[in-house]
């Protein structure tokens, strides 16, 4: 049973964190719906288990790491439900319902063809600014493993991202002029 003040300070935690953990749900899965539930069902999940917590070292990478287990468990879910892997895909929206900019929305599509292990890596270090250090805690991954995957990560979105901005290539002696 918890206490009054273990209640306050949850609170106090979830008003401090719940932005921040709905916006990694988002970046690991591209469904702002998914996110928020998924950011929800890691608070409970946390309250549940809140005496342990709040003592760990740092709470923040525990709740991360619930939202990175919670976001791959739903990926593969999908997968699974879905027996073709393009069925997957259409899940995502190109587009997005807010203003955004048009390299933001490539990013954005880029990032959700990664793996999700590649994907969590170069959002927990690049979005959340994490060091490869608390990286490797959160996901519970060795240095070098955070290492690798974020560079495999980095370069497959450099060379997706690449890919978009050069124009098509004309075939051999043509240049797209009427003959």
């Amino acid at each position: 049973m918890q206490s009054e003040d273990d209640a306050a300070e949850f609170h106090a935690f979830f008003e401090a964190h719940h932005r921040e953990l709905a916006r990694l749900a988002y970046l690991l899965t591209g469904d702002a719906d998914a996110a928020d539930d998924l950011a929800a069902d890691a608070f409970v999940a946390a309250w549940g288990r809140w005496g342990r917590v709040r003592t760990a070292d740092q709470p923040l990478a525990y709740v991360r790491r619930i939202v990175v287990n919670l976001a791959a468990t739903r990926v593969r879910t999908l997968v699974r439900e879905r027996s073709r892997a393009g069925l997957l895909g259409a899940m995502f929206r190109d587009r997005s319902e807010e203003p955004d900019v048009p390299a933001v929305v490539d990013v954005r599509a880029a990032l959700r063809r990664l793996p999700m292990r590649k994907r969590a890596c170069v959002v927990l270090r690049y979005a959340f600014d994490l060091s490869e250090q608390e990286t490797a805690r959160v996901l519970g991954i060795s240095v070098g493993t955070v290492k690798s995957q974020t560079s495999r990560g980095v370069a497959e979105l450099e060379k997706a991202l690449s890919a978009w901005r050069s124009p098509p290539a004309h075939p051999a002696g043509r240049t797209g002029e009427a003959r």
